[in-house]
């Protein structure tokens, strides 16, 4: 026991020391920022350096809001240390303007082509090597060249058994990839092999999110374009196909079903056996994003097909949610008790837990038209910008912190800890679809700030400490989509040179032998032999679309929207079209909204202002260009 003392003895001195250090001098772990975002963090605020220029100190807006919320058992930390006056980087701009203009403000043609072929590449060699070494199973290795399927030894395993289901997974994942770089034939051989060798009468647990999100997603994204008369990719409908993708979604759907069923509250089991239902030893937990982002594929699913099953017990399980939120913020927590709705897990934020859940709601309006969908969503972007947005009103004016969104209790707002994680960088794509530009240019830079120290995300990433908490990064596309969303919306070259830095990085990082590996520690840069599914369906096809200025979904007349998975479905009115009549109507404003009486109602009149949905589809306008020059104008 006298080697544990020890051990614990010196981890103590070592916090001590850097305490004591970070205190004194506000010295810090960093393994080079190479630009001239100086992060200066405490436990409650995010300092960023100030000029010289101007003797007083502004406020502590963070902090004040702490205080005025009650949590003062924090105020040990509640001081910066010493030193010269600061202000907010984005003041810097007036002295690196010239340096900003001569680096970003232009990306010439021909390094626009080099990109989008370094992407192609990028995609294929992860695509053939895959097709190569693995297929049929779900998901290859890349440094030991071989393939990958549900843990069957160990079914605790939900890390991998979650995902994997012995069903092609990365076949299926990228069908609709293959379309957007233009290559008919091999979707075309693609989609045989899926109809010949998948089927789902499989005994895998898998968890019902990821079922849907990566292969019912897909097979219908793949269905439609195939069968599109506004075909954007021009003419790729295959010979005596019988709608087989369709069926084969319809027959995943009805080996989902089991999960919301035997349930109190309405919200799903979190997996189910795809031949037996939900087993007998399931939990009666689930996250919200996993319960509540369901509602696209089986939405679309049930207009396919004319079955209102699948969109209902979809519905229902947002709305049962929905119901649960605090009375006092409007928030939701991570983790729900399907049986008895009570919240297990309290934390609200934008991160893992609940990150689609939002999404989900704006996208299910855009596609749908249902004016409870974008009711519920405006009222949930309501409460996220009064509980988790720290910082200055503005973005890019007044005094005070740059936004930063938090981890909060759901029921009284208060900080629950001090990171960040890696799938909150999507949020800026939200943010871009709901037409808040203006603050996506702004978390955006964050993000990328931190993409820019260690020439990736890690999973976690302490605002406090400046410190990855979790260091792995498993080629995740969220930075990537924002980054391409944002593009899409103000033509900004600079956001051409974020996708060049991350494309770049990730061939430096992540190329191995037959693929592209995660990261195991985003500092030593040391790997692990696996490659997602999502890496080729949703980091790839983003790069490649950002560089793709005439890509087909840019040209079409016709309008376009992405899955959480990056699938690519249309906005087209037949979604908008039921052929059953309400099994739930609506109630006038939000459901249960009358029993919330410490969350202001909503008021369905509202829905009148509604934007058109035809905004948040691509190719968006450029706008907000003052606001991203103010933005980046230091990196």
């Amino acid at each position: 026991m006298q080697w544990r003392s020890i051990v614990v003895g010196l981890l103590v001195l070592r916090l001590a020391v850097s305490c004591v250090l970070w205190l004194a001098f506000g010295l810090g772990p960093s393994w080079g920022f190479n630009f001239p975002i100086k992060f200066n963090f405490n436990l409650h605020k995010l300092e960023l350096f100030r000029d010289n220029q101007g003797a007083n100190a502004r406020t502590n807006a963070w902090l004040n809001q702490l205080h005025r919320n009650g949590n003062s058992h924090h105020s040990t930390c509640s001081k910066s240390s010493g030193g010269a006056p600061k202000k907010s980087y984005l003041s810097l701009l007036e002295d690196g303007r010239d340096e900003y203009a001569r680096k970003y403000s232009t990306f010439p043609e021909n390094l626009k082509s080099k990109m989008r072929g370094m992407a192609k590449e990028m995609f294929y060699f992860g695509y053939d090597n895959y097709m190569k070494y693995a297929f049929p199973e779900d998901e290859l290795n890349p440094i030991d060249c071989q393939g990958r399927g549900p843990d069957v030894l160990n079914p605790s395993n939900i890390n991998i058994n979650d995902v994997l289901g012995n069903y092609s997974l990365t076949l299926i994942d990228t069908l609709d990839t293959l379309l957007v770089l233009g290559n008919v034939s091999e979707f075309h051989r693609a989609v045989k092999l899926v109809i010949d060798t998948v089927s789902f009468d499989k005994d895998s647990t898998v968890q019902v999110f990821e079922a849907n999100i990566r292969i019912l997603g897909s097979l219908i994204s793949a269905h439609i374009l195939l069968t599109d008369s506004k075909q954007p990719f021009g003419n790729v409908g295959l010979e005596d196909y019988d709608d087989e993708l369709l069926h084969l979604a319809h027959d995943l759907a009805v080996r989902l079903l089991p999960a919301f069923e035997n349930t109190s509250t309405g919200i799903p089991y979190p997996r189910v056996n795809l031949k037996s239902g939900v087993p007998p030893d399931s939990i009666n937990e689930t996250c919200t994003a996993g319960a509540g982002s369901l509602l696209v594929e089986f939405g679309i699913l049930s207009r396919l097909i004319g079955d209102s099953t699948f969109e209902w017990v979809a519905r229902r399980a947002v709305r049962a949610l929905w119901n649960l939120r605090s009375n006092e913020t409007g928030l939701l927590g991570n983790v729900v008790n399907i049986q008895t709705g009570q919240w297990v897990g309290k934390q609200s934020g934008l991160g893992a837990g609940m990150d689609s859940f939002y999404e989900y709601l704006l996208k299910s309006y855009i596609l749908f038209g249902e004016k409870e969908d974008y009711t519920m969503f405006k009222a949930a972007y309501e409460s996220i910008q009064n509980h988790l947005r720290r910082g200055r009103e503005e973005c890019n004016e007044g005094e005070g912190d740059p936004p930063l969104y938090v981890n909060v209790n759901m029921f009284n707002g208060q900080i629950m800890n001090t990171w960040i994680d890696s799938l909150q960088a999507f949020f800026p794509g939200l943010q871009v679809l709901n037409g808040d530009v203006e603050n996506a240019i702004c978390l955006h830079a964050f993000y990328y700030a931190i993409w820019k120290r260690f020439g990736a995300l890690p999973e976690r990433y302490n605002w406090q400490l400046q410190a990855p908490d979790v260091l792995f990064y498993p080629l995740r596309p969220e930075l990537v989509e924002s980054t391409y969303l944002l593009y899409q919306a103000t033509k900004n070259p600079f956001y051409l040179h974020v996708g060049m830095d991350i494309l770049e990085s990730l061939e430096k990082y992540t190329k191995v032998r037959c693929g592209y590996a995660t990261l195991h520690h985003v500092v030593d840069k040391s790997k692990e032999d696996r490659m997602e599914s999502f890496f080729l369906s949703e980091t790839c096809k983003y790069l490649y679309l950002l560089f793709d200025e005439d890509n087909p979904l840019h040209k079409s007349e016709n309008k376009y929207i992405f899955t959480t998975e990056g699938h690519v479905v249309p906005i087209d009115k037949r979604f908008r079209e039921k052929q059953w009549k309400d099994m739930m109507p609506c109630e006038e404003g939000t459901p249960s909204d009358q029993d919330k009486t410490s969350v202001p109602p909503t008021n369905t009149s509202n829905c009148d202002r509604i934007p058109d949905e035809r905004r948040y589809a691509l190719p968006l306008k450029s706008v907000y260009m003052r606001q991203i020059d103010q933005m980046v104008g230091l990196l």
